[in-house]
């Protein structure tokens, strides 16, 4: 994994934490929450303030993270907004943090220029004892307060200022003028400059989590249902409990939901440019096994790597290779079914709500796409990168760091995003599509 944090693609954007003001703000959170301190005077937080460096020392990486469930997090500054989220257990967390942080981003910032934050995403499950439990975690609430009990102290300020101001003889009540001023000292004038959180509750409605070996639920879409990375449970309250083995089944849930669209279909993306390059990541998986140099490829070494190894190819490779002549050259139409294996290969998210969890769940299905699934699954991605051959993860880690750390956004855009298509190029026309369908039968004369 050194290869990968040297380039930034591994513990990348966390915050460094090095002031001992901030290191010792920390320690009266992490206090607060957890009963524990660090002794490290320089260490690095994510979003969440969960710490790497901190988790080694503790022997706990799930020392903000109890049982898995409900997320504690210590803010130091609302910079670890840009921050990841490591140790995932629900898809959700990092989202809902973020919009936390920016919906109060004022009064976080004031709160943090004295103390650090601390907080839980709370739901009504404390602890996961069965997959039936995930369905129960339907709302997020988020509870916050300064480790010094700033926004408790504001609240008695408020209801204090209040009695004093409609109480009959309060002006002559010392031991409550005496108190509201002890309670000022600490939170300053709450009648000028209130400080409260809002947006505090989250639904989470589809999600991922990483309990029970990895579920995707989709209990609120049209027709519902449950996708199992590991053993499938038989007690969830949704009609259809898929595992990965059931991929015409997980297809026609896609589709009946609106969930995906091919790569052909898609708007503003260069489709034939995208199909290339999962067939050179299919390309360098086989001669990867052959203990091969791959550095410093070029387009005439791709090809002759892929005849080199024709008969090492995954069958999806000649599947997307079909496609893309029929794309590019006026090939013959593939027939291209749910149980072929470059099927998911050819997909991406719908823009809905979902687009994140489904293209999440694509490379679960399509698994030898190093790119999207760095960029749509790093828990998985760091998984699997460590069971490859060195060839392997050399190439990966420098395609990466050349070809999307210096773009991200433009990355993402180029592969995932949604806008309108206005040049008319590098895209089959919507004729072609609505003649022959994205994958129907009709073929191309």
């Amino acid at each position: 994994m050194i290869r990968l944090i040297e380039k930034g693609l591994m513990f990348g954007n966390l915050v460094h934490i090095s002031s001992p003001a901030l290191v010792e703000r920390y320690n009266r959170a992490l206090q607060h929450l957890a009963g524990k301190t660090t002794a490290l005077t320089d260490f690095h937080v994510d979003i969440s303030g969960y710490s790497p460096e901190v988790g080694i020392e503790l022997e706990d990486e799930l020392y903000l993270n109890p049982n898995g469930v409900n997320r504690q997090f210590i803010l130091l500054t609302t910079e670890q907004k840009r921050a990841p989220l490591l140790n995932v257990k629900f898809s959700t967390s990092r989202d809902i943090l973020r919009e936390f942080i920016e919906m109060n981003e004022a009064q976080l910032f004031a709160l943090t220029a004295t103390d650090a934050v601390a907080g839980e995403l709370v739901n009504s499950v404390i602890k996961l004892t069965t997959p039936r439990d995930l369905f129960n975690i339907k709302t997020i609430e988020i509870e916050a307060d300064t480790a010094g009990g700033t926004l408790r102290k504001s609240e008695q300020l408020a209801g204090m200022v209040e009695r004093f101001k409609t109480e009959e003889d309060a002006w002559f009540d010392d031991v409550l003028i005496a108190r509201m001023i002890e309670t000022a000292k600490e939170t300053g004038d709450v009648t000028r400059n209130p400080v409260r959180l809002r947006h505090t509750a989250f639904e989470q409605r589809n999600f991922w989590t990483s309990h029970f070996g990895g579920l995707y639920l989709f209990p609120d879409v049209d027709h519902p249902a449950a996708i199992c990375m590991a053993d499938r449970p038989h007690d969830l309250p949704v009609d259809f409990v898929f595992d990965l083995g059931q991929r015409n089944q997980i297809a026609k849930f896609l589709g009946l939901n609106g969930l995906v669209e091919t790569i052909i279909e898609a708007r503003g993306v260069d489709s034939a440019g995208i199909l290339q390059q999962k067939m050179d990541f299919l390309t360098i998986a086989a001669a990867a096994e052959s203990d091969i140099d791959l550095t410093g490829l070029d387009r005439r070494d791709m090809r002759r790597l892929a005849r080199n190894h024709a008969d090492q190819l995954p069958e999806a490779y000649h599947g997307l290779a079909q496609l893309l002549r029929w794309a590019t050259d006026g090939g013959p139409w593939p027939r291209i079914t749910s149980d072929h294996p470059a099927y998911f290969y050819t997909l991406r998210a719908t823009d809905t709500p979902n687009r994140d969890l489904v293209n999440m769940l694509l490379t679960e299905l399509a698994p030898l796409d190093p790119r999207q699934m760095f960029i749509c699954n790093k828990e998985l991605f760091y998984r699997t990168y460590a069971t490859w051959p060195e060839a392997k993860k050399a190439y990966v880690a420098d395609f990466l760091a050349r070809e999307y750390q210096v773009d991200k956004a433009g990355a993402r855009a180029a592969l995932f995003g949604h806008e309108p298509d206005m040049s008319g190029e590098d895209r089959v026309s919507d004729a072609v599509i609505a003649r022959v369908g994205p994958w129907g039968s009709v073929r191309r004369d």
